[in-house]
């Protein structure tokens, strides 16, 4: 399949979210709470009307996705983009076309796409600085022999995710970032 036929075949925002049993109330929460700023919309001013599109690879169970989901879904809106969603783990053809690092099947994937269906830009799965906030937290954990990594792991993981709910902050490092990658 080209990526036209992924796009088309894709699940719309409400079938997405209606088929969520996962982080969808913390999901929401974010979209309901961000706004783009001014700075933000003028940046996307000249992406308006062009007919893009984007396909996101995700998994409502995905940490990464709760975040940047929510605020690529605010960009759509601001700039007319229809977005579509392919779950990750039922279309892993799709997915193995977009490794992080050419090894990970990490998500979210957004892949954007002309009003042709050709792809012009890959965003994901973290914004740079995200990824940086990420890679501190992990290195304060043990090593995986240590009889308390999984716990601590546990506890880095719920604290990544409150923090990705509630630092408004981040979720403005995110847009920056997705703007930035649009606007090529």
């Amino acid at each position: 399949m080209n990526l036209l036929d992924w796009y088309n075949n894709g699940l719309t925002k409400e079938e997405y979210i209606n088929g969520m049993n996962v982080n969808i109330s913390e999901m929401m929460g974010i979209y309901d709470k961000f706004s783009l700023n001014e700075t933000h919309k003028s940046r996307l001013a000249s992406l308006k009307d062009k007919d893009l599109k984007a396909i996101v690879l995700t998994e409502d169970w995905c940490g990464d996705a709760m975040l940047n989901n929510p605020i690529l879904l605010k960009i759509a809106e601001e700039i007319g983009m229809e977005v579509r969603f392919v779950l990750r783990d039922s279309n892993l053809e799709l997915m193995d076309q977009y490794l992080t690092n050419g090894t990970s099947r990490a998500i979210p994937i957004f892949i954007f796409l002309n009003n042709e269906g050709e792809e012009i830009a890959v965003w994901g799965p973290r914004a740079a600085k995200m990824q940086e906030f990420v890679m501190q937290e992990r290195s304060k954990l043990p090593s995986k022999e240590d009889p308390a990594f999984s716990e601590k792991q546990t506890a880095m993981y719920k604290k990544i995710t409150s923090a990705y709910q509630e630092t408004p902050g981040y979720w403005d490092v995110v847009a920056e970032s997705i703007i930035e990658k649009l606007n090529g």
